[in-house]
């Protein structure tokens, strides 16, 4: 449903998350590590949410990323899904039909209407400190 690269941001974040409210900074190596990402690809994720004030970046020998607690609260999945996929998550054909839309359907456009709408409720009414409150460090390959 997402892509790899919203996959790999949505559990950064949450890392990020718990180790952030542990007083941490994680390296890129680590936090690689922990979503099970390659390294330069989770780079360019975090790269893309540090421009937009999702993560911080501290450069130096006691640097690494981490994420306010405000930014946890006040955040939704949505909007991680927004910077790194766009909106094609409640848009784009499920088929992958280039000309599929409300006037030109293909099969399965009306039948998932309401579930992309059921989607984005979901997403625009969870923020990121729900899932770090409810995912275990178990999830992670964290050692």
């Amino acid at each position: 449903m997402f892509s790899k690269a919203c996959q790999y941001g949505l559990k950064a974040v949450i890392f990020l998350g718990k180790e952030s409210a542990k007083g941490n900074k994680v390296g890129v190596n680590e936090i690689a590590e922990a979503i099970d990402s390659p390294k330069a690809f989770t780079s360019k994720v975090l790269q893309s949410l540090s421009k937009k004030k999702i993560v911080t970046s501290v450069k130096g020998p006691y640097g690494g990323f981490y994420i306010n607690k405000e930014v946890c609260t006040s955040t939704s999945l949505s909007e991680i899904v927004k910077i790194i996929d766009g909106d094609k998550v409640y848009t784009a054909c499920l088929l992958g039909f280039n000309s599929c839309d409300k006037e030109n359907p293909c099969p399965m456009h009306d039948r998932f209407v309401e579930v992309r709408e059921n989607l984005k409720k979901k997403l625009e009414a969870t923020t990121v400190q729900v899932l770090i409150d409810e995912i275990g460090l178990d999830f992670f390959n964290f050692k």
